[in-house]
């Protein structure tokens, strides 16, 4: 079983959460990628989430809880995220060494709506998840 973490990324933009989504190819996505052999859950995440966004600035009011999927693609895969806010709006998309351009193609801030339009149907728990995290 492959095992992946990330980060949902959010900011305020006024009274609403804005979030972070990240597009490859077609696929939408938060900021995530394979942990690395002995590498912890929430330093894998940290580590992909500077790598992909260039976003340092994390805190976690919400704890550091976590939600993962139910396996996908054909059951060999499981991703982790956690919740952390950003004061940064300005997003880079590096170049990945090792594939010579960049992982993902385009992001988007985007508020809850469209972030549940863009999403996937994998992901439907885990925005279900961050919903009940913001919850008053």
């Amino acid at each position: 079983m492959t095992r992946s973490s990330g980060i949902i990324v959010l900011r305020r933009q006024g009274p609403q959460w804005r979030v972070l989504f990240l597009r490859a190819f077609r696929n939408w996505d938060f900021p995530k990628g394979e942990l690395q052999p002995g590498e912890e859950p929430l330093a894998g995440a940290l580590r992909e989430t500077r790598e992909e966004t260039g976003i340092r600035d994390l805190s976690f009011p919400w704890g550091l809880d976590f939600v993962e999927t139910e396996p996908y693609n054909g059951g060999t895969k499981i991703a982790r995220y956690y919740l952390a806010e950003t004061q940064s709006a300005q997003v880079e998309l590096p170049v990945n060494p090792a594939l010579g351009r960049p992982e993902h193609h385009e992001f988007r801030w985007v508020d809850l709506e469209e972030l549940a339009a863009l999403a996937p149907g994998r992901l439907d728990p885990v925005i279900r998840w961050l919903h009940e995290r913001l919850a008053p």
